[in-house]
């Protein structure tokens, strides 16, 4: 994959601003962080997350009701509608134009939208897979990788029949769909994405870069808390569980930030994160039939996926890329 370098988006920005047609050439740079639509925003995608998780906390049943399958996808869009209304409802002075603040459109340059779309995809599945095999380094789960003992069991028990083709061959399938069904999970992942990434980081970035990431990642992760305290992820219904959740948010927050700030688009972190849901049972493949994980540890968002992302994060800011962050003044135009 190659990258622009700094240089080039600098003398990209001057001549730009020659034409006339820099980002901020006809309106006011966001100066400073919108708090009351930040605080309404917060309060909206929590607040909409719990009332739609209400029926699986009302009922009894948990994440084993009948419409959580339904319930869990429309909690994503949660962020979508609390951004719907702050932008239009909340915003003063409203960003103008919308599409172009939330990282929607244009793709400015799609050369480089496009590449950043196809390392988030693959770098996401590969944080997963490695993740993995470390936490298999490191003791804490046996992995089968030659016969998939583990995944074969569960083949079995779902057709005690058999399945017509070798085990193998489905958990090649299986990888080889993953670009394919990180596309589809991206259409759910929008709904996360548009909000976190797409409105609340740029609102924030007046605090400066990191603080913006943090941030995010802390109110990302607490919105999960519906469904966490269920046993969602970490099997853990309690605190623990929260903070393991806000924790992984984080780190994989900074990443998801890093595509959004380094390219101004929302769409190289809406289909990463599609491929990060989408890669998330890869333990499930390969794990040995006996073998017991836990989720805290091993799971995709546990402490042990914690060291390879901070790994990767480390890399970015040693490279500089988060100090890279073209066509991110935005226009914030009064409402007429």
């Amino acid at each position: 994959m190659s990258h622009r370098t700094a240089s080039d988006d600098r003398s990209n920005t001057e001549a730009e601003s020659a034409a006339g047609t820099s980002p901020a050439a006809d309106g006011l740079v966001l100066g400073r962080v919108p708090w009351p639509a930040v605080i309404t925003f917060a309060l909206l995608a929590c607040g909409l997350a719990w009332l739609v998780a209400l029926p699986l906390w009302l009922s009894g049943d948990g994440l084993s009701h009948p419409l959580a399958g339904l319930l869990l996808p429309a909690i994503m869009f949660t962020p979508l509608l609390a951004t719907l209304v702050v932008v239009f409802f909340v915003q003063k002075p409203r960003p103008r134009p919308s599409s172009q603040y939330l990282g929607l459109w244009p793709l400015r340059p799609a050369k480089r939208t496009i590449w950043m779309i196809v390392a988030g995809i693959f770098g996401s599945g590969l944080l997963v897979v490695a993740g993995v095999f470390l936490a298999a380094g490191l003791g804490l789960v046996e992995l089968d990788v030659v016969t998939f003992s583990g995944f074969a069991a569960v083949l079995e028990a779902a057709s005690p029949g058999g399945v017509p083709i070798p085990v193998g061959t489905v958990v090649l399938l299986q990888l080889l769909l993953i670009p394919l069904a990180a596309l589809f999970n991206g259409i759910f992942a929008l709904g996360e994405e548009i909000g976190w990434r797409g409105w609340l980081l740029p609102s924030l970035l007046p605090l400066g870069t990191w603080p913006a990431l943090l941030l995010t990642g802390l109110l990302w992760g607490l919105w999960h808390s519906p469904l966490i305290l269920l046993g969602y992820n970490f099997a853990q219904p309690n605190l623990l569980g929260v903070a393991m959740m806000v924790g992984g948010c984080v780190f994989y927050g900074v990443l998801l930030g890093w595509l959004r700030l380094r390219t101004g688009s929302i769409w190289p972190a809406v289909f990463a994160h599609g491929a990060f849901n989408a890669t998330a049972g890869f333990l499930g493949l390969v794990i040995a039939v006996d073998s017991v994980a836990d989720p805290v540890a091993v799971g995709p968002l546990g402490w042990v996926a914690w060291i390879m992302m901070a790994a990767v994060i480390m890399s970015l800011v040693l490279a500089g890329q988060f100090r890279t962050q073209p066509s991110l003044q935005r226009r914030v135009r009064p409402v007429a």
